[in-house]
């Protein structure tokens, strides 16, 4: 008895579909079935208004365009799919999905801002204020929908209890961009007759403290504001509305102070009973102040937010070396502690935050001018209370705990873990369990990264959307996570910083701080790599399309810089930052020319910039900008590359960077340079000599001339640098720095040694192609690759990859010479078998096992 199943389909790369911002969701869908080789001959699609496609004759289930009219304001519609075979076979209906919009247009919001008079505000990073207002339900209600948002970050409430279970809402944008608002279900929290519903709001983002060197506040505004929009439905079809305006009225509450780096300090006895339920006597309290805001600035998330995603305990209680209580939770994250304490009405416990210790006690000067410390004063109940901080992330594996009283029960304190919530798609494993733990580490450092958009570090006073990271990080980001919608909202944002700067910004949001922007290779070419690796692993050509101006727009800027000798030589750059050779003092003063760095890079985002024209259809933009590629190569070689094949510069980084991004005149020209990359490599007694430039490159530039047994020498060198020497050291994160732990236990004395910092963990996404052997052959897995390439003394590995088309994976072992391989190759799909030993073969969807002598 034969199956083919569809799952129920899903609207452009968003998990809940609840208020999204696109009219037109393209649908994608999955099939399972147990006929070999199933491939898609056709689908229907029927749409709950009636709308049916009737059979399309189509092989497309990832991101087919919607069937229907485009999608109006808060309306709500269904899709099924049934899929057709070539086989003949066909399946019977999906279960429905439904897709609810938000609100789309400007002139759908009535609310206007509520916000705190200026006499209860304060400083920045001072207290979080508290606004409600009271309404009445005057029937039975079908449904009831709250949009919200803020100038800040806001935690609402309706009759006391929480609504969604966001963190840190609504995050970070370009605020003067775009402001993300999101829409909840809140038909369950209302009651017929009296109801009110409230907010705390504290600076966050707009308000608040960003960056490094002191940073600067009030960045966007120096006035934080709640804006909301509840919209009730009653059971007779007529409809409420409840918005911000200035009849809310505002008052002090129990969180005193709140700064995303400094902590959180809540004083439990200020917090007014049932403050955010009906009938609370709000008289004394102060109205709040109504601000303009643009409606035509609020935009429906593309991805999931910031939740708590996991809790752990205390893997160990340790007393420091002046006797404070220090907990390590096992595991460097970012988040909070979730605490259970009982005392006397007053007292206050405090909780101090760090990466790692030196001599016994937390190492705060990697911190800089975070403080990092959270405080609770209890209230004073005869039972135990519970608190979390709202309004504060840290980044942190110990956790120093001042005060408690009485005798600590470490089963009162738990780590909460905190970021976007994006769904995990791939795994590793080998036999090796220093780089089962290395996976696993640069797994944790994705984690701790994306606290609503991909920053350099979570922990001290920065936590910025640094480009050049995500660039590097960002093909092995998309094998670890679905990241296609958190990662579509940030490339918004680097659009907009792009258009108002006039050019990239090292970081997005751009905060100018101790230095202005200026185009920088690598962090720049973000613009246009990181929309083409979605693109590649997600199959999103539509994404490429929103991003194409701002692509050409950064290669076109570059070309004119590097003018008609097609050379970047000028300007500032961040180079093969943190190479390891680079002084502590110093982590731009890289080995390798930055000129050529930057060459290099113009070359390579001209050849994709090209690629993607094509794609689009823009045929003079593709063959205009395959020539320029062609020129940056021509110029390229000119300037750095001898005629036998050797570079200007004699460094690993080099080589990576001409080997990959194909700068080098012919197969004679590769040979000089595989040969001398590996005399290199070897020379340096198989250690790390690349920093964020070359290190994502190293491997591949060495397998691509066949130096498997060199590459996988310089994946298991312990010695530092390497990437397992931090494994050694018991880290459980990447680090920014190959040392950022000494061999002695005591921290580098760089001023930027963060333990938490995923660029360097961009081999990942080698292990994933390479050492297990599972790449995409075509966008968005349409062709698998399994081409594993065993080395070193690994007996076998595997990698799992739940892709747009359904789960794939691959495993091998070795036994003497015997090479055995299975792959699982999801059904729509097909897989180039490329294996050592063997000719390659094309098999379809199924299970499939190969055994070769190598």
């Amino acid at each position: 008895m034969t199956f083919v199943h569809v799952e129920a389909p899903a609207f452009e790369h968003h998990r809940d579909p609840l208020g999204i911002g696109e009219r037109a969701p393209r649908l994608s869908w999955t099939v399972t079935t147990d006929i070999p080789g199933w491939q898609q001959e056709a689908y229907e699609i029927e749409l709950s208004d009636g709308t049916a496609t009737g059979r399309v004759e189509s092989a497309e289930s990832v991101l087919v365009p919607w069937p229907g009219g485009e999608l109006s304001s808060r309306e709500r519609r269904g899709a099924r799919v049934r899929v057709h075979g070539r086989d003949g076979s066909a399946g019977d209906w999906s279960p429905w999905s439904w897709v609810e919009a938000g609100l789309l247009d400007p002139a759908d919001w009535q609310a206007g801002t509520a916000a705190p008079p200026l006499e209860l505000l304060g400083v920045p990073d001072g207290p979080a204020l508290l606004l409600r207002r009271d309404f009445t339900v005057r029937g039975p209600i079908r449904q009831a929908r709250l949009y919200v948002t803020a100038h800040g970050i806001h935690e609402t409430e309706i009759n006391g209890r929480v609504v969604g279970d966001d963190v840190l809402a609504p995050g970070w944008t370009t605020y003067g961009h775009r402001l993300r608002y999101r829409t909840h279900d809140v038909t369950e929290l209302l009651a017929e007759g009296a109801n009110a519903i409230g907010a705390t709001l504290s600076d966050g983002w707009f308000r608040g403290r960003i960056g490094f060197a002191g940073g600067k506040t009030a960045v966007y505004g120096d006035r934080t504001a709640l804006i909301a929009q509840l919209e009730i439905t009653y059971a007779d079809g007529t409809t409420d509305v409840v918005v911000t305006d200035d009849s809310w009225r505002c008052a002090s509450g129990p969180v005193t102070a709140a700064s995303l780096y400094d902590g959180e300090n809540h004083d439990a006895r200020l917090l007014p009973s049932g403050w955010s339920g009906p009938g609370f006597d709000d008289a004394s309290w102060l109205p709040a102040d109504a601000l303009p805001h643009d409606p035509a600035l609020l935009v429906a998330p593309l991805g999931p937010p910031v939740r708590r995603v996991e809790t752990l305990a205390p893997a160990e209680v340790l007393t420091g070396p002046d006797g404070e209580t220090i907990l390590d939770f096992g595991q460097n994250i970012a988040g909070r502690l979730r605490i259970r304490v009982q005392g006397p009405a007053g007292h206050t416990v405090t909780f101090r935050h760090a990466e790692v210790l030196e001599n016994g006690a937390l190492a705060l000067r990697p911190l800089r001018h975070a403080a990092a410390l959270d405080e609770y004063t209890l209230r004073g109940d005869d039972a135990p209370e519970e608190w979390e901080p709202r309004f504060t992330v840290h980044g942190f594996r110990y956790a120093q705990v001042d005060n408690w009283p009485g005798e600590l029960d470490p089963a009162d304190v738990q780590a909460v873990v905190c970021h976007t919530d994006m769904r995990p798609t791939g795994d590793f494993r080998c036999s090796e369990p220093l780089l089962n733990r290395l996976h696993d580490n640069v797994r944790w450092s994705m984690r701790g990264n994306y606290v609503d958009l991909p920053t350099d570090c979570p922990q001290r006073d920065e936590r910025l959307g640094w480009t050049g990271d995500i660039q590097v990080f960002a093909p092995a980001a998309a094998f670890l996570y679905d990241c296609a919608g958190p990662l579509s909202s940030w490339l918004a944002d680097l659009s907009a910083d792009q258009a108002e700067h006039g050019t990239v910004p090292h970081y997005v949001p751009w905060v100018e701080l101790v230095f202005g922007t200026s185009p920088t290779a690598a962090w720049g070419d973000a613009a246009v790599l990181v929309p083409w690796t979605l693109y590649r692993r997600f199959g999103d050509l539509g994404l490429l399309r929103q991003q194409y101006p701002s692509m050409k727009a950064w290669v076109d800027q570059i070309a004119g810089l590097a003018g008609d000798d097609h050379l970047w030589d000028e300007g500032f750059q961040f180079g093969d930052w943190l190479d390891p050779a680079a002084p502590p003092d110093d982590p731009g003063k890289a080995r390798t020319d930055h000129a050529l760095v930057a060459t290099a890079y113009h070359a390579w985002t001209a050849g994709i910039l090209a690629e993607t024209a094509a794609l689009l259809g823009h045929s003079a933009d593709a063959e205009h900008y395959a020539a320029l590629a062609g020129s940056v190569r021509e110029a390229f070689r000119r300037e750095f590359v001898t005629p036998s094949g050797r570079l200007a510069c004699d460094t690993q980084t080099a080589y990576a960077l001409a080997l990959t991004c194909d700068l080098l005149d012919g197969p004679a020209q590769r040979e000089r340079a595989g040969r001398r990359l590996v005399e290199l490599v070897a020379g340096d007694d198989h250690r790390i000599g690349t920093g964020f430039v070359g290190t994502p490159l190293v491997c591949d530039a060495l397998c691509s001339v066949g130096a498997y047994d060199t590459a996988y020498a310089l994946l298991l060198q312990r010695n530092c640098p390497s990437w397992l020497y931090p494994v050694t050291m018991g880290a459980t994160t990447i680090w920014e720095r190959w040392d950022s732990l000494l061999p002695d236990g005591s921290v580098n004395p760089g001023e930027m040694t963060s333990f938490n910092h995923y660029a360097l963990g961009a081999v990942a996404d080698w292990l994933h192609r390479t050492v297990a052997g599972l790449a995409p052959a075509a966008p968005g897995y349409r062709r698998l690759r399994i081409a594993p390439r065993p080395g070193g003394d690994l007996t076998h590995a595997s990698a799992d990859l739940e892709t747009p088309y359904g789960p794939a994976s691959v495993s091998w072992s070795r036994d003497g010479g015997t090479l055995t391989v299975t792959a699982s190759v999801p059904p729509g799909t097909v897989a180039e078998i490329d294996l050592p030993g063997a000719a390659p073969q094309e098999v379809s969807s199924g299970t499939h096992t190969f055994t070769t002598r190598m």
